[in-house]
């Protein structure tokens, strides 16, 4: 059986049952792109159908590329994965921990016992965390006006909810590692991956402030409501003032699928070094010791759902990405690297069975049943095809 009678199939049946509008997905192995298709239309209801070629906002698989942005910056001698980051940039010396309120709905803050370092913010062991996923955050944010997420530099000027290196908790904090870059490197982070990851690996559609031509192929996210999928208007800043590191990339599936061949090849593209192998190492292995990631219990159900994505397993961090320990149910192998971006974008990257895969639509909340069932489908049927 081929890839496309294999694969095709399954994203058939789910769009033509309603369970998404349409979706791209990709997968990859040593020989190179074994699957490539675009399936269903870009808004539910419209007729521009899905293509290669479509953007899509890919939200937090930004992540995977600001971490190895820094990780470039300490290989090079010019960042340290454990200096206190203070002095690099300043809110970094003076951010407090949130201990709960007071009687009357005051923050209770101090400082920190350990300055936050880049090993912290890889590891979503800093104490920054999202209010998506966390009610005491969220609590807080709502009454100070700040927010987590892309738009100005002061909406990440949050308290840690925990102290550095004391638990692993989904949060901001490489968004406060692309600022790091900013301040070593001396440029945006945009301009910066640009010349270190996008233009060496061809990722010709990928960036934090698309272009005319390029908003025209964007897909349209939806939300899921009880009454079915919905489109939800996309606004779009002309020239926002961050380049949100932790969430601000747009991309194509063809795009993001380089990236992770990148990595799947040992930091190698088209014969250019772009990682050293002690950075792969450092992406590729468990980074938080004997804690665990822990699953993510939604505080804005019209955001995220509850989310797993390695159920039943104590899953780990590397320095950018999940690390599953065992086998998933899915066949990913022991030792695999993933994650998503909030629009239920999601990839893998196996590295004992050579294979990584990309898969892309636009729906939320995050974790939403349908699509997350979609690409579990997507991911049994690669590693049925592998053999």
């Amino acid at each position: 059986m081929s890839w496309t009678e294999r694969l095709d199939p399954i994203f058939a049946a789910a769009i033509a049952a309603g369970k998404v509008p349409g979706v791209v997905a990709a997968v990859a192995t040593d020989t190179g792109v074994v699957y490539q298709r675009a399936h269903g239309v870009r808004e539910l209801g419209g007729s521009a159908p899905m293509t290669d070629d479509t953007l899509f906002w890919i939200a937090s698989m930004t992540k995977a590329i600001t971490s190895a942005a820094a990780l470039r910056l300490v290989e090079r001698g010019e960042l340290s994965l454990d200096e206190p980051l203070g002095e690099r940039v300043p809110y970094l010396a003076r951010v407090q921990v949130c201990d709960g309120f007071d009687a009357d709905d005051r923050p209770k803050l101090r400082a920190p016992r350990t300055p936050v370092t880049l090993r912290h913010l890889l590891t979503h062991t800093s104490g920054f965390v999202y209010n998506i996923w966390n009610a005491t955050m969220a609590r807080y944010q709502a009454a100070h006006g700040s927010r987590s997420g892309p738009g100005t530099y002061a909406g990440y000027e949050v308290p840690l909810a925990f102290d550095p290196g004391t638990r692993w908790e989904y949060g901001v904090g490489i968004d406060w590692a692309g600022f790091v870059v900013e301040r070593v490197a001396g440029e945006r982070l945009g301009a910066h991956l640009e010349r270190h990851f996008f233009a060496p690996l061809g990722m010709t559609s990928t960036t934090f402030a698309p272009s005319a031509e390029q908003i025209a192929r964007r897909a349209t996210t939806h939300a899921r409501t009880p009454g079915g999928l919905t489109a939800i208007p996309a606004t779009m800043p002309a020239a926002p003032e961050i380049d949100g590191g932790g969430g601000g990339l747009y991309s194509t599936v063809p795009d993001y699928l380089r990236f992770t061949q990148m990595i799947l090849n040992g930091g190698r593209w088209n014969g250019a070094t772009i990682l050293a192998p002690k950075t792969l190492a450092w992406l590729e292995e468990n980074q938080i010791g004997a804690l665990d990631v822990t699953p993510m219990r939604s505080a804005f159900p019209t955001m995220s759902n509850d989310c797993d994505l390695l159920p039943g397993m104590k899953a780990k961090w590397s320095l950018g990405f999940l690390v599953n320990p065992q086998r998933s149910a899915e066949g990913r192998s022991a030792g695999s690297l993933a994650w998503a971006g909030l629009p239920n974008c999601y990839y893998w990257i196996d590295p004992t069975k050579r294979v990584t895969g990309v898969f892309a639509t636009q729906v939320m909340p995050f974790c939403d049943a349908e699509a997350l069932a979609l690409f579990r489908a997507f991911e049994r049927a690669v590693y049925a095809e592998l053999g």
